[in-house]
């Protein structure tokens, strides 16, 4: 190999690795979430599907759903879309997901879009809040 085609080679792999770090590394800051209910024995079916039917599933349930996140069970929840795990199990804080439905993290995230041709308004408080209690009871 040509010293400036390994140049080239070695200083592409650098820049590839610090950008995906860097994807990885997304910080989030859990002080700009609502604080997860007191409710004990948060289930999927129960008590997280009707949100996610009602807010979510328009997108991220059927054959295709987008990045292939389906939020119509817990296990495809858990599972994770093309990104990897959106959800932690026991880790609400640590979990992407609940960022993008408390419109705490990147805007570019926020889920439901603000803008969105279904018109559904974003989760409320108390919602995220079930949600992230879920999630830190091990997302059953």
């Amino acid at each position: 190999m040509k010293p400036l085609t390994f140049s080239l080679a070695i200083v592409s792999a650098l820049a590839l690795t610090a950008l995906t770090a860097a994807a990885q590394d997304k910080t989030f800051d859990a002080g700009k979430l609502p604080p997860a209910a007191d409710k004990k024995g948060v289930t999927f079916d129960t008590d997280i599907k009707p949100i996610f039917e009602k807010s979510c599933a328009k997108c991220h349930g059927g054959e295709k759903p987008k990045s292939r996140l389906s939020l119509e069970t817990q296990s495809g929840a858990v599972k994770g879309g093309k990104n990897g795990p959106d959800i932690v199990p026991g880790k609400a804080d640590k979990s992407p997901l609940v960022y993008a439905v408390a419109h705490a993290g990147d805007e570019d995230d926020f889920m439901p879009p603000p803008k969105n041709k279904a018109n559904i308004g974003p989760l409320t408080k108390e919602q995220v809040g079930l949600i992230r209690a879920w999630i830190d009871q091990g997302a059953k």
